[in-house]
């Protein structure tokens, strides 16, 4: 049985630390990001790891940062942990911490090391269409998901799978991964792997991504960004300057126009639009059908649904 503190924040790592408890380990506390304000009442909302925590007697710590907090930094040393499991914590742990576990500091990534460093490895997996993706343990350095690789669990992403989905599979996926790891840990049985220097990045996502461009991405790209922004905040786009999101299209194979008659229409313009044929609209390359939406102001509806309330003329075109 080893001595663990686990450091993680949102749903990804509450499976994590949920796998952990469930093997048997002793888990000596939780460190988690504070507090957040949230919704309309802007109420403060814990993280899913503390409210774990707090389900099963596990003590928390919230510290505002870690760097130069000495105060957090004495209070892991007393408790002396052999491990620390970091999973999705959100804070980059200086080497004072790196260095006072006797068996290392351990890492869970979404995604297959090398590829993808950095903070948003499962949604540009998504974006930029991948066909698979994974989850990598590790042991922890003072580079940016750099350290030493354990184990690897390699998956398929489907083609209409969204980052949110791709996210629940892969949180199951490495709270498994976690377990096995730290069995071999304890064992002595644990491999350990260089990453060598042939890696990507895969930084925070920023809102201006989310903008389609019409005019230079295809159908495919089109939908691949919207599938990697789905639930995060959406692809957008606008018509009669009102925003619109879309979060579920597909790319439609034959509507009835020649590929030659449609090359005259502007990228992002509608090409159909009935409430039960659906919204089909012109790309760089392929047509696009938009499955579900959501109006300026309002829910997310299917786009049936949404053209009997919501008009939207064929030949108009999206900005």
């Amino acid at each position: 049985m080893l001595k663990i503190l686990f450091m993680g924040t949102p749903d990804f790592a509450k499976e994590s630390l949920e796998a952990v408890y469930n093997s048997g380990h002793k888990i000596l506390g939780v460190a988690t990001n504070p507090d957040k304000p949230k919704g309309r009442g802007m109420k403060m909302v814990a993280s899913p790891v503390k409210e774990f925590a707090i389900e099963k007697n596990i003590d928390v710590y919230q510290p505002e940062k870690v760097r130069r907090n000495q105060e957090f930094i004495e209070k892991i040393r007393n408790l002396n942990p052999d491990v620390i499991c970091v999973v999705a914590y959100g804070k980059i742990l200086p080497k004072e911490i790196l260095d006072i576990p006797r068996l290392g500091c351990i890492n869970v990534h979404g995604s297959l090391l090398p590829e993808y460093r950095g903070a948003a490895p499962i949604q540009w997996a998504v974006l930029n269409g991948d066909k698979k993706t994974g989850v990598t343990t590790m042991y922890m350095d003072a580079g940016m998901d750099t350290g030493d690789m354990i184990f690897k669990e390699e998956v398929e992403i489907g083609d209409d799978e969204t980052t949110g989905e791709l996210w629940d599979r892969l949180s199951r996926i490495g709270g498994k991964l976690l377990v096995k790891t730290l069995e071999n840990i304890e064992n002595g049985t644990a491999p350990r792997e260089k990453q060598g220097d042939n890696f990507t990045m895969a930084p925070m996502l920023d809102k201006e991504m989310a903008k389609i461009d019409w005019d230079n991405k295809t159908a495919q790209e089109i939908k691949n960004l919207v599938r990697g922004l789905n639930p995060i905040m959406g692809a957008c786009t606008f018509l009669n300057d009102k925003k619109i999101k879309f979060w579920k299209v597909d790319i439609a194979t034959d509507i009835g126009y020649d590929e030659e008659n449609i090359q005259i229409f502007r990228n992002g313009t509608v090409l159909i639009s009935d409430q039960r044929d659906g919204l089909f609209i012109k790309t760089k390359q392929g047509i696009l059908k938009v499955l579900e939406i959501q109006g300026e102001n309002a829910k997310k509806m299917n786009i049936g649904d949404f053209l009997r309330g919501n008009p939207i003329k064929e030949f108009e075109v999206f900005e």
